[in-house]
């Protein structure tokens, strides 16, 4: 073989691994959840299904788009699309854009939160809970402790589960505030246990999350090592 066509063999391989890259970014992707702060929803071990072309594209999308920045405003999209109230969110996180961390969207640009005791206000109105018992939160890999969990409902009918370990917990009251343009406001469903919008990206939260930082909607959960029967468990 001649140094010419080893040249032209090697930039073929490498443009076959940028499309693959390109396409899984931009039509499909899984990811592990590392951690238990989407409890009882997602469990560590999980592995999920996400669509990318739900929200649109922004240069996030892209495979090495954590060396990007957000723009300012933080919102620019090809095709944009706003999330819904209820939706479980992949994006890259504010304080390290190289880590891929995955929240349940809950305030919209414009709404009003408000947290009082960690019940949840949008625009005034306290989302109702109702109490299901005991469940057994994982709080790390293998290490599991009692949690009480909630059906929270949001606005349009929205149902989901939430965790709750403890009262007047750090997180649980917040003043009241409008989500600004551009930004989301979202929350892991293990509320105790999550480093979310309540947190600042200073503390190593995620704040107001912009927009751009967002890659896709996990649909359902593919396969679980450490759970085998939650195979394929739709999270729309």
């Amino acid at each position: 073989m001649t140094l010419r066509n080893a040249l032209q063999n090697a930039l073929s391989i490498c443009g076959a691994l940028v499309f693959s890259l390109s396409i899984h970014s931009a039509v499909a992707a899984s990811y592990t959840v590392p951690s238990a702060s989407m409890e009882p929803t997602l469990m560590i071990g999980d592995h999920i299904g996400v669509v990318i072309p739900q929200y649109g594209f922004s240069t996030a999308n892209l495979p090495f788009g954590n060396l990007l920045h957000s723009p300012e405003g933080g919102n620019s999209r090809l095709f944009g699309h706003m999330p819904s109230r209820g939706d479980v969110i992949v994006f890259r996180a504010p304080a390290s854009p190289k880590d891929t961390w995955v929240k349940r969207v809950i305030g919209l640009p414009g709404d009003r939160i408000e947290l009082r005791g960690g019940r949840v206000l949008i625009n005034g109105t306290m989302l109702p809970w109702k109490d299901e018992g005991t469940f057994r939160e994982e709080s790390s890999k293998g290490i599991w402790q009692t949690a009480e969990q909630y059906d929270e409902t949001l606005p349009g009918n929205h149902h989901h589960k939430i965790l709750k370990m403890q009262e007047n917990g750090q997180l649980d009251d917040i003043a009241p505030f409008t989500v600004p343009s551009g930004r989301l406001f979202v929350m892991g469903d293990n509320r105790d246990n999550s480093a979310d919008s309540r947190v600042p990206v200073s503390d190593g939260g995620v704040g107001l999350l912009p927009l751009w930082n967002v890659t896709g909607r996990a649909i359902e959960v593919l396969w679980s090592w450490h759970h085998p029967t939650r195979v394929i468990i739709s999270l729309a």
